[in-house]
């Protein structure tokens, strides 16, 4: 071949990869879309975002078939959302606060947060920095379904997230139909015990929205007097006050097996566990939290108690 040929050749060759790469870069800059989350931001997320995290929407991206970068934890680690260990099999786990270091070493191509609070104070433009950063809406008035749309659309997957909520009400209603035929009228109540101190989840939030509202079971009047003036999901209350606790029963996320509560005789008599109706779980349980995952989990439990 003659020279020139073979310097037309290659110059030939070297115009289509670049013009390959730069068909890429063009391709890649389009796989975006602009969307406005909670707070008003707008957010060019990508079209199919492969590294996500989402500190404590963990549950919501599982459920759309997304596994997360990362997994919320308290305290290095050591508390987690355990009920969620067989998804997130090898996933490191990252502090609540969401440090920009730890955030930076995880590589998002997305970033959810689930708090507004958790973006304030020039936050928000220190992670958007890292990666597209999107608010999911939140706040004591919202629900989780409409937390677990939000996260379908941040990520593309507002079909999947109409699908999962459709299984869901079908068990829900399956569920809710068996505890009409089986235990009707029946009341119950949510307690978390750790450090020999008693907490009751309000009617409203986590594991007391899914048992009034959604399975219909009836709540006991200690539960609807502590609701009224609930500042968090779970509210402490007395050992003294539990005897007043009328609920046929209870279901306790017991985070201290060693509490000195269980011994006393105010304990022994409160309506369902002198009535053999108390049912314990560890801390690896749903109850604790929201989501279709837990809340399926709690369903489960729920269901082997009315049988």
């Amino acid at each position: 071949m003659k020279k020139s040929s073979r310097f037309i050749a290659i110059l030939g060759l070297t115009s289509l990869i670049i013009l390959a790469g730069c068909q890429a870069k063009t391709a890649t800059k389009k796989q975006t879309r602009t969307i406005a989350d909670s707070m008003d931001h707008k957010v060019s997320v990508p079209t199919h975002p492969k590294r996500v995290i989402g500190s404590y929407l963990e549950d919501y991206l599982i459920s759309l078939d997304i596994k997360p970068v990362v997994q919320w934890s308290v305290k290095n680690g050591t508390s987690r959302q355990d009920y969620l260990a067989k998804y997130l099999k090898n996933v490191p786990t990252i502090n609540y606060d969401l440090p920009f270091e730890a955030v930076a070493k995880a590589k998002p191509d997305l970033i959810l947060v689930g708090d507004n609070s958790a973006v304030q104070g020039g936050k928000y433009a220190q992670y958007n920095k890292l990666a597209p950063t999107y608010v999911v809406k939140n706040g004591a008035k919202v629900k989780w379904r409409t937390q677990l749309k939000d996260v379908a659309k941040a990520v593309n997957k507002e079909d999947k997230g109409q699908a999962v909520l459709k299984d869901y009400d079908q068990k829900l209603a399956s569920a809710k139909k068996t505890i009409q035929t089986k235990a009707p009228n029946k009341s119950a109540a949510v307690l978390w015990v750790t450090n020999n101190s008693a907490f009751m989840v309000n009617d409203h939030a986590a594991s007391g929205a899914l048992l009034y509202q959604d399975l219909g079971l009836k709540e006991p009047e200690l539960v609807k007097t502590i609701s009224k003036n609930a500042t968090a999901d779970w509210m402490p209350v007395s050992l003294e006050k539990l005897t007043e606790l009328d609920a046929d029963y209870i279901f306790l996320v017991n985070s201290d097996r060693g509490a000195a509560m269980f011994k006393e005789p105010i304990w022994q008599n409160v309506k369902a566990v002198k009535n053999k109706q108390l049912y314990s779980y560890d801390k690896s349980s749903s109850w604790m939290y929201k989501g279709p995952i837990a809340y399926e989990e709690m369903i489960q439990s729920v269901l082997k108690v009315v049988k």
